[in-house]
């Protein structure tokens, strides 16, 4: 079942042209000339009675043709639900976007392909960098340089999601879609009905909010890795990182060398299973790290961060800490039904690299629309057609997101799926990483690794090439575990085995 506006104008526009129309029919010019503006005044009135009843949402079949736009609230002002709100509106629905924290800095690398920046527009005065090298830096301090193959017009964006995500959100708004600032408090469904959605509304300057409602057709929960929206439709549990990152001014000597270069630290001493990171941002940098297993000990990890990279951070001043969930894998249920969930509240994040924007704001079910109106591969979602100028919406129930999200799924399984396998392999132990760091010097993986982040596709190999990348990894792993000495502290990790902190805790005292 979808929704439709109650159409209570009928009645005036009944009484008010039906004498026009019979004096019209006897031919006199000036009562036809009435007649004619009594239409006009009848429409004008007929839009402003819809208006003034548009909160007033009734029940009509599924798939059924709307008179007036869908109405959707996005919940949730990151990068998924700030460009979900911004298609909706580009596609003509009427579209709400409530988010509670408009200065949110989430702690995020906030690292974004190039291909992204084409996809949505995006201006480069958000970007405070082009990262065209990268260092990774073993558990024994052994570097290498990465970002050999790319050529001068291929780098890697970074920015402050702050300043990110707050463009996003203005641009939706200019768009069309209401801005709320507003924090959720839950969701109504009654039957086939429209759902009704309550949020406390906090104008400027207030410290409490009005508890507000909104009656919707369809609700996109794209608040974050604790989503309240997926707690109303029983979504389910998943395992989650803890991100830990502060930014650091450093001196500008310093701050030059990070100019256009971000590291990447391994090892059991910054993290038993993700990575440690320096990352450039526009007057300073970010250093953080994250970790699933052993969550209790993410301020150790990231001082060993701090230490790694001390000699060039050295004279530093903190300005911000930070701290955030990180989901692992997606929620076991991502629907229900005109509910859906996406970005971190999906669960959308890769495994190995921890990269969630670019997924996160592809992952929302859109209008389908013309190629004038959007660059973004549009999905099938809503079915918008044209009839005498007025745009029609017809409403898709659980069935259509499900394919919606078989549709996401088919298309990213591959990049989830092989950094799922890369993690499992090179960041269970010390050696595995050290073997890791070495394959990172062959031009045949830079090239391989950085075309796939890039342009977001599994890039095929050449078997030839694919066969000694094999043999080249079977050799740097035995290789990592001979030369591994006896009192090493290392920790094999199994990933998905709940005994995991317990035996870094223990290899830690």
């Amino acid at each position: 079942m979808s929704a439709t506006v109650v159409a209570t104008a009928s009645t005036v526009r009944a009484a008010q042209v039906q004498p026009a129309r019979a004096a019209a029919r006897q031919g006199a010019p000036a009562l036809r000339r009435a007649f004619a503006g009594a239409q006009l005044v009848q429409a004008k009135q007929q839009q402003r009675a819809q208006r003034a009843v548009g909160l007033q949402v009734l029940a009509v079949k599924d798939g059924a043709v709307l008179d007036r736009p869908l109405r959707v609230a996005v919940i949730g002002g990151g990068p998924s639900g700030a460009c979900a709100a911004e298609s909706l509106a580009k596609g003509g629905c009427e579209a709400y976007l409530i988010e509670r924290k408009m200065d949110n800095c989430k702690p995020c690398g906030g690292a974004i392909p190039i291909c992204m920046v084409e996809e949505f527009d995006l201006p480069m005065e958000i970007i405070d960098r082009r990262v065209t090298k990268m260092k990774m830096i073993s558990p024994s301090n052994r570097e290498v340089d990465v970002g050999k193959t790319l050529n001068e017009k291929e780098w890697i964006g970074m920015c402050r999601r702050e300043v990110f995500d707050d463009y996003l959100r203005k641009r939706a708004s200019k768009l069309g879609a209401k801005l709320i600032n507003g924090l959720y408090m839950g969701l109504e469904t009654k039957g086939d009905g429209p759902i009704t959605i309550r949020y406390n509304e906090y104008k400027e300057g207030d410290k409490v909010g009005t508890p507000t409602t909104l009656e919707v057709d369809i609700v996109l929960g794209a608040d974050g890795a604790n989503s309240r929206v997926a707690k109303d439709i029983d979504a389910g549990e998943y395992d989650y990182a803890i991100a830990f990152q502060e930014r650091i001014r450093i001196p500008e000597d310093k701050m030059e060398y990070y100019k256009d270069l971000a590291e990447m630290y391994v090892g059991d001493d910054v993290s038993p299973d993700f990575y440690g990171w320096v990352f450039p941002k526009y007057d300073h940098v970010a250093v953080g790290t994250g970790t699933v297993v052993n969550k209790t000990a993410i301020k150790q990890y990231q001082q060993a961060t701090r230490d790694r990279a001390k000699v060039k951070t050295e004279g530093g001043q903190i300005i911000r800490v930070e701290a955030h969930p990180i989901p692992e894998h997606p929620r076991p249920r991502r629907v229900k039904g005109r509910v859906s969930l996406v970005g971190d509240a999906a669960g959308y994040v890769t495994k190995c690299s921890g990269e969630g924007i670019y997924f996160a704001a592809n992952a929302y079910p859109t209008p389908t629309l013309s190629p004038s109106l959007t660059k973004r591969p549009t999905q099938t979602f809503l079915s918008l057609t044209k009839l005498s100028a007025v745009a029609f919406f017809s409403l898709t129930g659980e069935r259509a997101l499900r394919n919606y999200l078989d549709e996401f799924d088919r298309k990213y399984w591959a990049t989830y799926k092989v950094l799922d396998i890369l993690q499992k392999v090179f960041y269970r132990s010390n050696p595995a990483r050290e073997a890791f760091v070495e394959l990172c010097e062959s031009n045949y993986v830079q090239k391989m690794t950085f075309d796939s982040y890039l342009y977001k596709t599994v890039v095929p190999g050449n078997p030839l090439d694919d066969v000694k990348l094999l043999a080249g990894t079977v050799g740097s792993l035995l290789r990592a575990n001979a030369l591994r000495s006896k009192d090493s502290k290392s920790v094999n990790v199994s990933f998905g085995s709940k005994s995991n902190e317990e035996k870094v805790t223990m290899a830690s005292t």
